[in-house]
């Protein structure tokens, strides 16, 4: 029997909690020719983690569409107008380009305590949030492609359509 995409997700969550955290390489600029794309228009980097795609003309994929509009309704608060920090929370665009998407999975999904004599930061563990999980991947690849300076400020100008596959990603995460 498919096991669904949140039984997946959960247990990715536990692994990551288990797993060290290693830096992932730098990312890819746009238009490397490393970037490929698979068949549910998902694009991956050399190394396998998710990432962007953003024709002349401003016109993004659909998952980084999805991840802007995914981080607004659940980062936002916290972290800034299209993740440029507050605050509450740190700069991604700028955090992103110092971890790769194991770190930034650990600490959506397990969250993250920054403590000291000068600062108190505490970021929740989102690991059992399908709002968050089940969009995980969209929030990198929109938040890379603001790290990496190849999505500006504010909505993505166009985006391509969505995928049949993400609709049924969506549907088997979110459940009934």
């Amino acid at each position: 029997m498919r096991t669904t995409l949140l039984a997946g997700l959960l247990a990715a969550a536990t692994a990551v909690t288990s797993a060290e955290a290693t830096p992932d390489p730098a990312p890819n600029p746009v238009g490397d020719p490393k970037v490929a794309s698979s068949d549910d228009g998902k694009y991956f980097d050399a190394n396998g983690n998710p990432t962007y795609k953003i024709e002349s003309g401003d016109k993004v994929d659909w998952y980084t569409f999805s991840g802007y509009r995914r981080f607004n309704g659940a980062c936002e608060v916290c972290h800034g107008f299209d993740g440029s920090g507050s605050s509450f929370a740190p700069d991604l665009t700028q955090s992103l380009k110092t971890i790769g998407y194991a770190d930034f999975e650990k600490i959506v999904v397990n969250g993250k305590q920054d403590v000291n004599t000068a600062q108190s930061l505490v970021m929740p563990a989102f690991g059992d949030n399908k709002n968050v999980m089940c969009y995980l991947d969209d929030i990198y690849v929109y938040l890379r492609a603001r790290a990496d300076g190849a999505q500006g400020n504010g909505r993505p100008a166009a985006h391509e359509d969505k995928p049949k596959t993400a609709s049924q990603n969506e549907t088997d995460c979110m459940g009934p």
